[in-house]
């Protein structure tokens, strides 16, 4: 049984996928990568206007590039077919449906070295995305923010009837790096994409598809494996 007060702490979030969608549907640009300000200003082409961005390009000044997330040509193997894009460089992207509005920037302190995140939408409807790494300086730094995410992922397992949740989560190693995925489930008990915490070596981080691309509840496992190793490289 759930009480007032924690049936509370879950309305920020419960509704916070939703707004999300709504935001990064009325920003991005239709086909094409939308930038944060802040991406914008380290990508820059001649005459000091912003170059043009895309998804398999990097960006340079930074340990981390968009080479380090998940590809537009990723998609295709899983059945999705992107659509748009915005990416970031300052950890400020809301982790997760879980997590509320906290950001990586916050978990880590402002500590990390380096931070990219991005959030694709795709034509598939109700369909978004998020993906938000970090790089720290050591592997026992990574390891300790990776069971940090992992302890925000598994409160998302109990919640109250009708509500979605996250199900049991499943590990996977690979020799790129290693990581743990959660499928999730509407109100109604039905897949509805999933998580997954990862890291490899000292960068870590976590990515979230909400929406139904398949009845599979293990549909999560592949995207899980292609985020490590684009983070590895």
């Amino acid at each position: 049984m759930f009480d007032n007060q924690a049936a509370r702490k879950k309305l920020p979030r419960r509704g916070r996928t939703a707004r999300a969608a709504t935001c990064v549907g009325a920003a991005l640009m239709a086909a094409g990568i939308g930038m944060h300000p802040a991406a914008a200003a380290t990508a820059t082409g001649s005459a000091g206007r912003p170059a043009t961005a895309t998804a398999d390009s990097s960006l340079s000044g930074s340990r981390l590039g968009l080479a380090d997330l998940i590809q537009k040509a990723d998609f295709y193997q899983q059945g999705l077919n992107p659509v748009s894009a915005t990416v970031g460089m300052t950890g400020k992207q809301a982790l997760s449906a879980c997590s509320g509005e906290e950001t990586m920037q916050a978990l880590t302190k402002g500590k990390a070295g380096a931070y990219a995140d991005v959030t694709w939408t795709f034509d598939t409807k109700d369909t978004l995305l998020t993906e938000s790494v970090a790089e720290t300086s050591t592997t026992t730094s990574a390891a300790s923010y990776e069971n940090r995410l992992d302890r925000l992922v598994r409160s998302c397992q109990d919640e109250p009837a009708g509500h979605w949740y996250y199900g049991q989560g499943h590990a996977i190693t690979l020799k790129t790096g290693q990581g743990r995925w959660y499928p999730a489930f509407n109100g109604d008990g039905e897949a509805a994409g999933g998580v997954a915490v990862i890291r490899s070596g000292h960068r870590f981080g976590i990515v979230g598809l909400s929406g139904q691309p398949s009845d599979d509840p293990g549909y999560m496992e592949g995207i899980a494996a292609i985020a490590i190793n684009r983070l590895s490289a």
